[in-house]
C-alpha cells in the first residue's frame, strides 16, 4: 500500500489533484446536463454539410476516437506535473472553454442524421457499443476536439518533456479530429467549433487571469 500511495505522490503532484478533479467533474457536467435536457428539446438543429455526406465511414479510425480518452488522461497528467504555475494556466482555460461548450450546448443544441450501421467486424462492433452510449446530439462543438486540442496546446511550453513531444500531440490530436467525422459521430463544423472554443477559454482565462482561482484550489489541496 506504502508503495501504491508513494507512487500516486510521485505520478500527481499535490498541488495538481484538485485542479485536475475539477477538469473531470467539469467533463461530466458538460456532457451530461445538455444530455438531460435533449429528450425535452424540439429545437435541435441539424448542421450537417454536404462535405459530411460525402465523407465515407471508416470503422478503423474508432480506434482513435477511442484512444482520445488514453490521451487525455496521459496528457493532462502530463501538463500538470510540469510547473504548478503551468498547470493552473492549463486548467483554468480548460475549465473556461468548457462553461463556454455547455452554454452553446445547451443554447443551441445540433443534431444530424447518422446512418444506420451494419456489425461486419471488431471495428464495427465497437461503433455499435459508441452509438448505442452515445446518440448523435450534443454536436457543436465537439468535446472530443476540445479535449484534444487542449492535450496539444497544454504541451506547448513544457520544460520536462523533450522539443518532439507537441509534434506527437499534435499529430494525434489531428487523428482524434478525422476520427469524429469519419466514425460518423460528428459533423466538421463541430470540429472548428472544439477548436474555437478552446482558444477562447485560453484567451478569457488569460485576459481575467483566472488562473489565481486555478492556483487557489491548487493551495487549498497542498495545505490539505
Amino acid at each position: 500500500m506504502k508503495r501504491i500511495l508513494a507512487f500516486y505522490d510521485w505520478l500527481i503532484p499535490r498541488y495538481a489533484r484538485r485542479p485536475l478533479l475539477a477538469v473531470v467533474l467539469m467533463n461530466f457536467v458538460c456532457y451530461y446536463v445538455p444530455k438531460a435536457f435533449e429528450s425535452h428539446r424540439t429545437d435541435l438543429h441539424m448542421i450537417s454539410t454536404s462535405l459530411d455526406d460525402a465523407l465515407p465511414r471508416i470503422p478503423a479510425f474508432i480506434f482513435f476516437y477511442v484512444l482520445a480518452y488514453v490521451q487525455w488522461v496521459v496528457a493532462y497528467i502530463i501538463i500538470a506535473r510540469d510547473s504548478r504555475e503551468h498547470c493552473c494556466r492549463f486548467v483554468s482555460g480548460e475549465l473556461t472553454s468548457k462553461v463556454i461548450a455547455m452554454a452553446i450546448l445547451l443554447i443551441y443544441p445540433t443534431t444530424f442524421a447518422r446512418p444506420a450501421l451494419t456489425v461486419t467486424d471488431f471495428p464495427t462492433w465497437v461503433m455499435s457499443l459508441i452509438y448505442q452510449s452515445d446518440t448523435p446530439t450534443n454536436l457543436f462543438p465537439s468535446m472530443h476536439c476540445v479535449a484534444s486540442w487542449f492535450c496539444f496546446r497544454g504541451s506547448l511550453g513544457l520544460k520536462k518533456m523533450p522539443k518532439w513531444y507537441p509534434w506527437v500531440q499534435g499529430f494525434f490530436s489531428l487523428l482524434v479530429f478525422a476520427s469524429v467525422v469519419l466514425v460518423k459521430q460528428h459533423v466538421w463544423p463541430d470540429i472548428l467549433g472544439g477548436i474555437a472554443v478552446a482558444e477562447l477559454g485560453i484567451l478569457l482565462a488569460r485576459l481575467f487571469h483566472f488562473e489565481r482561482l486555478a492556483d487557489k484550489l491548487s493551495s487549498a489541496r497542498s495545505h490539505a
